[in-house]
């Protein structure tokens, strides 16, 4: 009963002017990223508020919302799993990082990946071999390289940096524009805490680096430092 009361109560929140807006925005067309993804125009912060609705819902009801094909009960499903896994013991967190991985083919979207990763994969595999990060950052799936990159923003905002560092040479060379968007992304975020740390991996890559992740990366620094990268005329 709970799953359909959940869906029900998000399908009465939906907003058809909002859902279009969304479809454009998240690229649904053919030939975009999200191609295929169908929304009800939920905004996210109503969302979280219905999280904390049914937050004594199951593991398993999540995990059927999940595989949703709408994109709101999909996001409400992961913002479920962030809220019971930063509020619950290892047993449980253990069975939400598995489900979550079992599951990666409905986290298809950034925001979904960019919501849940580090929340969930990353704050799992702390203490953990993080062999699985480099298989995620390897797979055929975009998403799941994402997740890979995302994951590690857990460890940065810690100040621990050297997995980001590793997957980040690993994604380097990747085709997609969200990866070169979520590479830069979490390169500047090292950037914001280590200045220093971040120059130093640029000044090795950033002449391989795609134009787009090395734009994020550098957005913080000052304008001639900027220009310097950007003309290539940075001294090693």
């Amino acid at each position: 009963m709970k799953y359909k009361e959940i869906v029900d109560y998000l399908l009465s929140l939906g907003d058809k002017e909002r859902a279009a807006n969304c479809q454009r925005f998240f690229k649904t067309a053919k030939g975009g990223y999200g191609y295929g993804d169908i929304f009800l125009g939920i905004r996210v912060p109503v969302i979280r508020q219905a999280v904390k609705k049914f937050k004594d819902a199951s593991l398993e009801t999540a995990e059927k919302l999940l595989q949703s094909k709408y994109h709101e009960i999909r996001l409400f499903a992961l913002l479920f799993f962030v809220h019971r896994f930063t509020r619950t013991d290892p047993e449980e967190q253990s069975k939400i990082y598995d489900l979550y991985l079992k599951n990666t083919e409905y986290v298809n979207n950034w925001d979904l990946v960019d919501t849940s990763a580090h929340y969930i994969v990353g704050a799992y595999l702390e203490d953990k071999d993080k062999k699985v990060l480099d298989e995620l950052s390897r797979s055929n799936s975009l998403w799941e390289r994402r997740i890979s990159m995302i994951a590690t923003y857990y460890y940065i905002r810690k100040g621990q940096f050297a997995d980001a560092l590793r997957i980040s040479k690993q994604l380097l060379h990747d085709k997609e524009d969200l990866i070169h968007k979520a590479v830069g992304w979490m390169l500047r975020e090292i950037g914001n805490r280590d200045h220093a740390v971040e120059v130093k991996f640029l000044k090795k890559h950033y002449q391989k680096m795609p134009r787009t992740m090395l734009r994020y990366a550098i957005e913080k620094f000052d304008e001639e430092e900027q220009q310097r990268y950007l003309t290539g005329k940075v001294k090693r």
